[in-house]
């Protein structure tokens, strides 16, 4: 049984059919996946930089310098977008897996603390 709810048009409309969604070709011989910790946006009237990389140490403030290594460069408009695309895509992960907490410091107040008692063995 389906859980689809399905509305009559009101009387002198006509139904419009449903479009399939727009498949597109990709071609992924050249993709590289990359691991980023670590992120900083700027730009220009025009664009947004977004530059990506991996910060080897886990502190608030490295010491060792932060190693970029890819930069997207787009438009304001498909920055737009993207951000609706990574909103999608977080809320539905959130309601499958529960709320992100984005504040390390309220993450790590939610960790039990150590007692000091050690396991038998």
């Amino acid at each position: 049984m389906s859980d689809e709810v399905k509305t009559q048009p009101a009387e002198g409309q006509q139904q419009q059919p449903q479009q399939a969604p727009v498949q597109f070709s990709v071609d992924t011989a050249t993709m590289a996946s990359s691991y980023t910790n670590w992120y900083r946006v700027t730009g220009t009237p025009e664009e947004l930089i977004i530059d990506f990389g991996l910060n080897p140490q886990m502190g608030q403030v490295p010491t060792e310098p932060i190693k970029l290594t890819h930069r997207l460069v787009m438009n304001f408009f498909t920055a737009k977008r993207l951000l609706g695309a990574l909103q999608f895509a977080v809320q539905r992960h959130e309601s499958f897996f529960g709320v992100l907490e984005v504040d390390v410091q309220k993450r790590v107040r939610g960790f039990p603390q150590q007692t000091g008692i050690r396991p038998q063995g």
